[in-house]
């Protein structure tokens, strides 16, 4: 069975393979995580032991697939200009629900290949080490602001895991070296100094939290620093050099007044199976609030 051709054709753009076992970079979890640096986020701080061996998450496991999804390098916008971190794909279904579709399929073909095996699909949901897993698969290498990087690619990408019982095998995978050399545009460009030092995030600081998970509003010297994107934040991602394919952005989100304006029932009806669902509607509201912006009104 050709697996990664099954997984091109589905839009995979990397396949990795590696087997279960402790995750390299299992012990900067937990001290990134003993210094606080995961901010509100307690639902990291659960299941270690899942996560220090992904083993555990399916029974007599032998294999770890590692799947790439691109999503777009073109960015939303409302017609006057504010916009949304690019993952977000706001006119799609959210990833979490294409992936593990596309997945399925991909499990479905292993089963049939090797007949008695199980599989378990796992899409950012799962307590899985999900970027340290596809390291050491070999489809790309971990750069300075902490995002997985496929050369030729960059880091606009999806993951999504197989867990498989089937035994696959493949030639000893080669984790890549960190190739960023001395650049450091990342941590000079992001806003609120969330990139403390290389590979050092303090995801309290970063905008992607501040305007997604956490659960307070954004305070106003806050929403200052968040620039045009009330959503999110690309902007390590934006600077680094292997991320050099930047479409022009798309108008295809309603104005900021219209949004400030919507009710709830109008935001499921549009939104509810978006990336933006997560969020939530008062939350993405108040996002724009604090960004005092005068393409707001």
């Amino acid at each position: 069975m050709d697996l990664i051709r099954k997984a091109n054709d589905l839009g995979f753009i990397a396949v990795g393979f590696s087997r279960p076992g402790r995750p390299s970079f299992f012990d900067h979890l937990r001290v990134w995580i003993s210094e606080g640096k995961h901010a509100g986020m307690a639902w990291i701080e659960r299941h270690l032991n899942l996560r220090e061996n992904p083993a555990m998450l399916l029974e007599g496991c032998r294999t770890v697939i590692t799947l790439a999804y691109p999503y777009s390098s073109c960015k939303p916008y409302t017609p006057e200009g504010l916009c949304a971190a690019r993952y977000s794909e706001p006119q799609k279904q959210d990833y979490h629900h294409r992936l593990r579709k596309r997945t399925k399929i991909l499990a479905k073909a292993l089963q049939e290949h090797f007949p008695g095996t199980r599989s378990r699909i796992c899409v950012d949901s799962a307590p899985i080490m999900e970027r340290s897993l596809a390291w050491q698969s070999g489809i790309g290498f971990i750069g300075k602001n902490t995002q997985l990087i496929i050369p030729g690619h960059g880091s606009y990408v999806f993951l999504a895991e197989i867990l498989t019982t089937a035994v696959i095998h493949f030639p000893e995978p080669r984790p890549m070296e960190n190739r960023c050399g001395s650049c450091t545009r990342c941590l000079d460009a992001c806003p609120t100094g969330a990139i403390e030092g290389p590979f050092q995030l303090n995801a309290g600081k970063c905008l992607s939290y501040r305007t997604i998970e956490q659960k307070e509003a954004v305070d106003r010297k806050t929403g200052k620093k968040m620039g045009d994107c009330f959503f999110g934040c690309d902007v390590c991602q934006e600077v680094c050099p292997f991320n050099q394919k930047h479409e022009t952005g798309e108008i295809i989100l309603p104005s900021a007044n219209d949004i400030l304006n919507m009710d709830e029932k109008s935001f499921r009806e549009t939104y509810g199976k978006s990336a933006f669902a997560r969020a939530g509607l008062a939350k993405i509201q108040s996002n724009i609030q604090a960004m005092d912006n005068e393409r707001q009104v």
